[in-house]
């Protein structure tokens, strides 16, 4: 399915709802105290065990999948629990607004790698766009990047996740060309749960004894962040570019700052409100080179041209 099928406009609305629905994340993490790695599981679990009931209709579809389809399956599961496990646990080492920092660079990772494996060159005004965006985003996590060594290791972790996450979108591209999107979710998120079920068991964590605020947390984890996230990027992927798709991260640090600042009395600067409007801005600008790029791309005169023998 290519990005002709649907108009830009129809998918605004849902990559707005996922900008908003991965902003939750960081706030029900925090609220969590039971392991991050059990947060992912059951994060991962409830999320499959949602999808599930509507999946006996996706059968057709499973049973054309190869042996290598299988394989990138499962390393896509990989990446995903590796980001998961990695960007959660940055989380208890430093801030919500240090920690979304290095989600910033995602588009770049992404970038960067659509080119080598994917062919996916940017235009010069999306890199701008992308850039300022990249920078607002900065300046709204620069009012409390931390600058100790507990807080350097937190900020790692999350800048290693961010990388994992972007190998994830590259291989969600690849393979959302020969498999529906609700089949692709579906089999990853299964996946990264059995592969942090796996890292609990060889950890020791109890997986059981936790109160019932636990268990609504991770309900949440799978229901917000993930369903109307994770799975709508995915869903989004088969219509847009990997870097457009990795680009709503940047919208994570405005809306996780500003739940920081109502949960959790955390302050936001004019110097960060600043930082929000450019991101918004390059984001925008991001979005219209894009639409732009695609319009000259589908122009008349373009399909004429490609049509005449060299």
């Amino acid at each position: 399915m290519n990005s002709t099928s649907l108009s830009k406009t129809s998918l605004v609305v849902p990559l707005l709802v996922s900008m908003i629905a991965i902003s939750f994340a960081p706030i029900l993490v925090r609220y969590s105290d039971a392991p991050v790695s059990v947060q992912g599981q059951y994060r991962m679990l409830f999320t499959f065990l949602l999808m599930l009931p509507f999946g006996w209709r996706q059968l057709p579809a499973i049973r054309k999948l190869s042996l290598k389809d299988w394989a990138l399956l499962a390393s896509a599961g990989f990446f995903l629990a590796l980001h998961f496990l990695l960007w959660m646990a940055s989380l208890s080492y430093t801030s919500i607004a240090s920690s979304t920092i290095m989600l910033t660079l995602e588009p770049v990772f992404v970038a960067i790698l659509a080119y080598f494996f994917l062919r996916d060159k940017l235009g010069k005004a999306a890199l701008i766009g992308m850039a300022v965006s990249i920078g607002g985003a900065i300046l709204i996590s620069s009012g409390d990047f931390g600058l100790s060594k507990t807080a350097f290791f937190g900020d790692s972790l999350s800048l290693l996740g961010t990388a994992a996450i972007a190998f994830n979108i590259i291989l969600a591209k690849r393979l959302l060309t020969r498999m529906p999107s609700y089949v692709y979710s579906l089999i990853v998120f299964g996946f990264t749960a059995l592969f942090f079920t796996g890292y609990n068991i060889a950890a020791g964590y109890s997986m059981t004894d936790y109160p019932s605020t636990e268990w609504g947390i991770f309900l949440l984890l799978a229901i917000v962040p993930t369903v109307f996230g994770h799975m709508v990027f995915n869903w989004l992927l088969q219509y847009l570019r990997a870097t457009t798709v990795s680009m709503t991260v940047l919208a994570e640090p405005v809306g996780a700052s500003l739940l920081a600042m109502m949960l959790f009395g955390e302050a936001i600067s004019s110097f960060q409100l600043f930082g929000g409007g450019l991101m918004i801005a390059g984001f925008v600008l991001y979005l219209r080179s894009e639409s732009r790029g695609e319009q000259e791309h589908n122009s008349p005169l373009a399909t004429a041209t490609k049509s005449v023998p060299e």
